[in-house]
């Protein structure tokens, strides 16, 4: 009679007599169609109840590992068609995963100081959703997010960027690049596409994997102009008008006039405005975006949590002309809404309670201080007499010029090797134009001020 001991046992009992069954069956102890004891004599062998031996059985039968002949019993099924895997057996592929490498300091990353994130507000209204919002959480969230959280936006940018917005034309998504690919099925796959240069890579990245045509479009001290979107060839421009990554360019409102008369002059064209960082603008208000001075329904503004709240948080939202969301609610609507319901209540419960514009003004104020410190620390370091400050109005980072003869890949690989991580602006080019301009990203939302010193002193050494 078989026999099993129960005294380490964890959680129900038939899910541990269970798992002792289908161990012995896999291991190859029990062989099959070897006839089982009855539920009565397993019982009694191991002081357990009836029902235990039942349930135990019914899952085995249930998965294959069992089953009954009427009026004989219980049998081990034939395995031989199934895979044998030992209990105490590992699975190793030597799938290659890419390691991230790690720095001491890291100029280029856009990280957020785990101080500064609201955890205590975050998990009372998580507590609170959790609590008062069970009906809704186990409901499927409409394709376009839920409306609580499109309402809370509407509404935040209502009063923060002058924005009139229906929140029936913002469709929320986890992170920039799935929204990319929305769009991209909404205007269609024959469009095509200009970036600017230097500009994202990852953006044309996601373009080449969805097999988009793209090209290039240069900037200049005003940031994408008429001639080059004209030039391109292009219907959709994807670009950054409030703070142009990586180079700090805020796009005055003469300018944004000349990309809208672009875009005007060609039905389907389109300009996809991202304006991933626009809450942290040094001095003054922030600029109204391109969505807000267009009357032709040309422009599809996206925006991120990731820079005002935290790059873990994958939420993100496009805003869509009104012709265009009537377009995406008839074509688009079996999609699901691919952030969690949970995620959604407690960010709309954050905004609309006003947390959000608390944190942001907050935040405003701690990386005006930062920004400025760093600064100073520069100015007044070693590194001053071979370094230029190229100042920008907005954003969590800024450009220095470095007075070198070595390339900029050089520099970065030296700086690597003593744990100092760099990124050029060249590096952000589709072509070979800027590497001989030696402008290196300072990211300074998450920098450690006592090593940034070193770090200086390290940066001039291998120049």
């Amino acid at each position: 009679m078989i026999t099993y001991n129960f005294d380490n046992a964890q959680g129900p009992m038939y899910l541990h007599m269970y798992k002792c069954i289908k161990n012995d069956i896999l291991s190859g102890k029990l062989k099959p169609k070897e006839k089982l004891p009855s539920k009565r004599a397993f019982a009694r062998n191991n002081g357990i109840s009836i029902i235990t031996i039942q349930n135990a059985y019914e899952q085995l039968i249930s998965e294959g590992y069992v089953y009954t002949l009427p009026k004989k019993g219980y049998y081990v099924a034939d395995l031989d068609k199934m895979q044998g895997v030992a209990v105490d057996a590992k699975v190793d592929y030597d799938i290659k995963i890419p390691v991230k490498e790690e720095f001491e300091c890291d100029l280029s990353s856009n990280r957020v100081n785990p101080d500064n994130f609201p955890f205590s507000i975050w998990t009372r209204i998580s507590r609170n959703v959790m609590a008062n919002r069970k009906e809704e959480l186990m409901q499927i969230s409409p394709t376009a997010g839920v409306m609580e959280l499109r309402e809370a936006i509407a509404d935040h940018l209502k009063s923060f960027r002058g924005m009139l917005v229906d929140p029936n034309q913002i469709i929320i998504g986890s992170g920039t690049e799935y929204l990319y690919s929305l769009i991209v099925q909404l205007l269609g796959r024959d469009k095509k596409y200009v970036i600017e240069n230097p500009g994202y890579k990852k953006l044309a990245d996601v373009y080449s994997k969805q097999e988009i045509e793209y090209r290039y479009a240069e900037l200049d001290d005003n940031g994408i102009t008429y001639r080059a979107l004209a030039g391109s060839g292009a219907d959709v421009a994807h670009i950054c008008p409030n703070h142009h990554f990586p180079t700090g360019i805020t796009m005055p409102a003469s300018r944004r006039y000349e990309v809208l008369s672009w875009a005007n002059e060609k039905d389907g064209r389109y300009i996809i405005e991202d304006d991933y960082d626009s809450e942290f603008r040094v001095t003054g208000k922030p600029i109204p975006p391109l969505f807000s001075i267009d009357a032709c329904e040309k422009v599809i503004y996206m925006n991120t949590f990731s820079k005002s709240l935290s790059p873990t948080i994958r939420i993100s939202y496009m805003i869509l002309p009104v012709h265009l969301a009537n377009l995406f609610y008839k074509n688009m609507s079996f999609y699901s809404c691919t952030v969690s319901n949970f995620e959604q209540y407690t960010l709309a419960g954050f905004i609309a309670q006003g947390y959000l514009e608390k944190h942001i003004n907050r935040m405003r104020l701690y990386y005006t201080k930062q920004r400025r410190r760093l600064m100073e620390i520069i100015e007044r370091s070693d590194l001053r007499d071979v370094c230029t400050i190229k100042e920008n109005d907005s954003g969590l980072h800024f450009l220095i010029s470095l007075d070198t003869k070595r390339p900029d890949k050089e520099i970065e690989k030296r700086l690597a090797a003593k744990g100092i991580k760099i990124k050029a602006l060249s590096d952000y080019y589709f072509t070979d134009e800027g590497s001989k301009q030696h402008l290196f990203i300072i990211n300074y939302s998450n920098l450690d001020e006592s090593k940034i010193r070193k770090t200086l002193k390290d940066i001039k050494k291998e120049l």
